[in-house]
């Protein structure tokens, strides 16, 4: 009957942070909107090219963008459009941004993927083991390896790992490729600050919850230190860390835009790059726009996943 009861209460939960996630997304599509207005440049010119621009011909074409009508009629068809899928059309290659960004937005998901798999991996087990050998040799080694990554600018580790791996030992492709050789460098270099945060935060945790009481207990009834730590203590020090992974993996897709330049892979983080490089201002919104819109849905997935692990969010 305890589960029954405590339907409502998480359906009101999942109301109230998609109360929260609403109004996020609408202030994102505004701000992304004002870029039009922010960023130095007329569309129209840079449409019909800047030599070709007579006063005559640039109106015609304001008037077929609607640039000429009100600031919130523009942002009112701008969500209308967004709403139904349709981002505009990009100013260089005239398809439609949604394409241009279903084609890259795969390579980029990839990518993103294999960085968190390896963060969760080297964060969880670098945590835990400086947690299980706390003032220790090791302690001290995973918290140098886990400093190194919070103090190491993705861009740098980047172009250190090329140089490296691709220049002096020839082991892996500088730019991107087919297949896991031309992943492996971009998701390294990608997923160390992710993996720094996880183990620094997994640590605490595990500290912390080391000292409960109940764990206490559990070892005076001779339970085995494994049975302890991956029975008991693990599942209640990685619930906080669910909150970081979700932040992270929407951080690894915007922060694939560096990587993703530096290793020529053609991700959402090359495009959006590229376009602002040709000033085509459409396929940024776009971009920008579907980059804010995964983000607030993986806080979202975040919040879900709080409710189905941690009974107390269930049934209080």
């Amino acid at each position: 009957m305890r589960p029954a009861a405590g339907r409502p209460r998480v359906l009101k939960y999942l109301g109230r942070r998609l109360a929260l996630a609403v109004p996020t997304v609408v202030l994102t599509s505004i701000v992304v909107f004002l870029m039009l207005f922010f960023i130095p440049g007329d569309p129209a010119s840079i449409y019909i090219g800047e030599q070709t621009a007579t006063p005559e011909r640039m109106a015609q074409i304001r008037h077929v963008m609607g640039l000429d009508r009100p600031i919130y009629v523009q942002y009112g068809d701008f969500a209308w459009r967004a709403v139904h899928g349709n981002l505009g059309r990009s100013l260089q290659t005239s398809r439609p941004v949604s394409a241009e960004i279903l084609t890259r937005f795969p390579n980029t998901l990839q990518l993103a993927a294999a960085a968190m798999a390896l963060a969760i991996v080297l964060g969880f087990g670098l945590g835990l083991v400086s947690a299980l050998h706390r003032s220790s040799a090791v302690d001290t080694m995973s918290m140098m390896v886990a400093l190194f990554g919070v103090s190491m600018p993705v861009f740098w580790l980047a172009l250190l790992l090329i140089m490296i791996f691709s220049l002096r030992l020839g082991w892996l492709p500088a730019t991107s490729e087919p297949g896991w050789r031309g992943l492996v460098l971009p998701a390294v270099s990608l997923a160390l600050l992710s993996a720094a945060t996880l183990a620094r935060l997994m640590r605490s945790n595990m500290l912390e919850v080391l000292q409960l009481d109940y764990l206490k207990t559990a070892r005076a009834k001779g339970l085995r230190g494994a049975v302890v730590v991956f029975r008991h203590a693990v599942p209640n020090a990685v619930i906080p860390v669910i909150t970081a992974m979700g932040l992270q993996f929407g951080g690894l897709l915007s922060g694939a835009v560096l990587t993703e330049t530096i290793f020529a892979r053609p991700g959402l983080g090359k495009l959006v790059v590229d376009s602002i490089l040709n000033k085509d201002l459409p396929t940024v919104q776009g971009v920008v726009l579907v980059l804010a819109i995964i983000y607030t849905a993986m806080n979202l997935l975040v919040d879900l996943s709080y409710a189905l692990i941690d009974p107390r969010i269930r049934f209080e």
